[in-house]
């Protein structure tokens, strides 16, 4: 059976004043003066309310709303379908062409192609926890601690096969045999270097393709040659779990972990392999880092925590955050950069979608909230972003893809461009709050 596209009509993200979700907006809101509530008595969980952004939101005035309702004859940031399989949780995405990889807890991985179910393969293992691709080939993370590798069939492109499992089967009978080639890794129990012995929570691949980064529970990264699946180093990384690996500018690799730190890695060449150095770290925090993306036209680290923070450096200055991005309750769990814009998806359901500006005061990179998307009826666990296609010559457009443990998948058109009267508005209220936390709907 196929899956199903849903409401595949542009809908405006802009609510009336008798809708649920603006009510429900305007409570969170109506939270700040209420001494005896907050967001966790409604949601039924814990959150950092002291630390919550919605304590500084106010609401746009209504002809401020109604005159960023159009673009060029279009809306601003808006639904245009759902995709909906119902076998389980969606953990991660890809995007290849007009290809889009979704995983879930299920043992099978859905291909979609223009917004309809194209093809799938099946792994022996249920949970995906990531997606990356490599020109012809599909990485994909599981929760059993192994990486599987898919290709595409030349004959038959939606025929996906099975080429290879990390660690290889030739590599694990031969690093066996020695008993140097083994760590502790609890009391009385040993393993494989090569081998990740926890779930495996983060791919990614290094520019120039070569290498494939592995993240894992096991509080390990491992670095892999994407030509011949051969484990070079495994990286004693953190004290805790690693939830988020992210590789770029120029051989740095960026590690993220449950014990609050964010590492940076120096890569180099030596001789067949590679190693890597500790660098330096950037954060160090009570809260877990829960999401890493970098943006490689400008060089910006973004960071997403469990307080619902996004932080973010750049590489001329790591020794300091640049700034802080407040635009959720809960945890952000995913982040996404494409073009001027930056994308954080939280357990609140929301994502998030951010400009980065210049700042008029200082003349240095800043931050705006576009808009907050909503429709998710569960945490919004993974995001992936592509051009739209379409052509302006006001702004750039895009097409996001947001899948949530709700089971399904969300397509959103996106535009960079807002009228100035919006981002004039929104700086006001940032320098008077001295927080970027303002966006309409």
């Amino acid at each position: 059976m196929f899956g199903r596209a849903e409401s595949l009509q542009p809908q405006p993200q802009l609510y009336s004043d008798n809708s649920f979700e603006h009510h429900q907006y305007e409570h969170r809101s109506s939270t700040i003066d209420s001494t005896n509530s907050s967001p966790s008595e409604n949601t039924g969980c814990a959150s950092p309310y002291s630390k919550s952004p919605w304590s500084a939101h106010m609401a746009l005035p209504t002809s401020m709303l109604e005159g960023s309702l159009s673009n060029n004859g279009g809306y601003y940031n808006c639904l245009m379908g759902s995709l909906i399989r119902e076998e389980g949780h969606i953990y991660s995405l890809a995007t290849s062409g007009d290809l889009l990889y979704t995983g879930t807890d299920s043992k099978n991985i859905r291909v979609w192609r223009n917004q309809r179910e194209y093809s799938g393969f099946k792994s022996n293992s249920g949970l995906v926890k990531s997606i990356v691709i490599s020109e012809d080939k599909i990485f994909t993370g599981h929760q059993d601690g192994k990486i599987r590798v898919w290709k595409m069939c030349a004959k038959n492109p939606s025929v996906h096969k099975r080429v290879g499992t990390l660690p290889t089967f030739k590599s694990f009978m031969k690093k066996s045999i020695r008993p140097k080639n083994y760590i502790e890794i609890g009391r009385h129990r040993n393993a494989l270097w090569i081998r990740h012995y926890d779930a495996i929570s983060s791919l990614s691949l290094s520019e120039d393709r070569n290498y494939l980064y592995s993240a894992s529970w096991d509080k390990t990264v491992k670095v892999w040659r994407t030509s011949n699946f051969k484990c070079l180093e495994s990286i004693p990384a953190h004290d805790d779990a690693v939830n988020a690996v992210v590789a770029g500018f120029d051989g740095l690799v960026f590690t993220g972990s449950a014990d609050g730190t964010i590492k940076v890695w120096r890569r180099e060449v030596q001789g067949k392999g590679t190693k890597h150095f500790f660098s330096q770290s950037l954060l160090k925090q009570e809260c877990a880092v829960t999401a890493l993306a970098i943006d490689p036209t400008t060089t910006i680290l973004y960071c997403g925590s469990s307080n619902g923070q996004v932080n973010f450096w750049e590489k001329q200055n790591f020794a300091y955050p640049c700034g802080t991005l407040n635009g959720h309750k809960l945890a952000v769990l995913c982040l996404a950069t494409a073009g001027c814009l930056v994308f954080s998806g939280s357990a609140d359901m929301n994502i998030c979608v951010w400009k980065r500006v210049t700042n008029e005061d200082t003349n240095i990179d800043d931050h705006i909230c576009l808009s907050i998307l909503t429709g998710h009826n569960g945490p919004v666990k993974c995001l992936a972003v592509v051009p739209s296609g379409e052509t302006s010559s006001f702004d750039s457009r895009w097409v996001l893809y947001s899948g949530s443990l709700d089971k399904s998948i969300k397509i959103w058109r996106i535009l960079e461009e807002v009228p100035d009267s919006i981002v004039a508005f929104t700086r006001n209220n940032t320098r008077q709050h001295g927080s970027l936390s303002f966006a309409f709907r």
